[in-house]
């Protein structure tokens, strides 16, 4: 499998296959999200967009990062939403830059969102696709942000099915700025325990696919067989 490792501001033509990597904290908040019950995301393209969203329709969970303000209903936080019981609703996500990095490749055939949560879970479906090129796109701090590139590098050795260990990618996204940022707290809307919940890796058995619906990007979740019987994706 070929790969590239590319920030947003990299990307000149959209990719055959394309994985978004925002590991702190978009792509933890949005599995977690689908873990409480969420049916989909709508991945908008500023905060005025989430906002006319939600006008439209009220019963949607609106967050965006950092602190909480009118119109939003919660933050880009795991340890928040974790509590927040999302059932059959739609959330829609604003970020800095996981959503930036997603709506920068809408227009390849096949987007995934990734975090190290869901990590195998995207490795299996780009196995199961049996993707020659992928391009990974690095969303943090210009494309430099270890901790995402960390966790693309470890999605894309697990892609070519080799028996990798999470525990040094791990390892540098926990000595990342970002972690810092979040552990120190630089940057507002976050629980203590964010930078814990953003470092588990394979916690969930989904990945999760971006796709166009009108003029929507929207994300949903596509469980994965256990590892050991990889079936067809569902």
């Amino acid at each position: 499998m070929d790969t590239r490792f590319l920030g947003i501001a990299d990307l000149v033509e959209a990719p055959s296959v394309a994985v978004v990597v925002d590991v702190m904290r978009a792509f933890t908040v949005a599995a977690w999200a689908f873990a409480q019950g969420a049916e989909k995301i709508v991945l908008a393209e500023s905060l005025d967009e989430a906002l006319a969203l939600k006008a439209r329709h009220p019963d949607w969970v609106a967050l965006k990062d950092g602190p909480l303000e009118p119109g939003f209903d919660t933050v880009n936080s795991p340890g928040l939403l974790r509590s927040v019981g999302l059932g059959g609703r739609t959330v829609v996500q604003k970020t800095t830059a996981g959503t930036v990095g997603a709506l920068a490749v809408k227009e390849a055939p096949l987007v995934l969102c990734a975090s190290f949560v869901v990590a195998e879970a995207t490795a299996q479906l780009l196995r199961t696709r049996k993707s020659d090129s992928v391009t990974f796109v690095v969303t943090g701090d210009d494309g430099q942000a270890d901790e995402d590139l960390a966790c693309a590098q470890y999605i894309a050795q697990r892609a070519t099915g080799a028996g990798t260990d999470a525990a040094e990618f791990l390892r540098r996204a926990a000595e990342s700025r970002a972690a810092a940022e979040l552990a120190q707290g630089v940057r507002q809307g976050v629980h203590p325990d964010d930078v814990a919940l953003c470092l588990e890796a394979d916690r969930f058995p989904f990945a999760m696919v971006a796709t166009l619906e009108g003029s929507l990007m929207v994300l949903r979740p596509r469980t994965m067989p256990s590892p050991a019987d990889e079936d067809p994706v569902r």
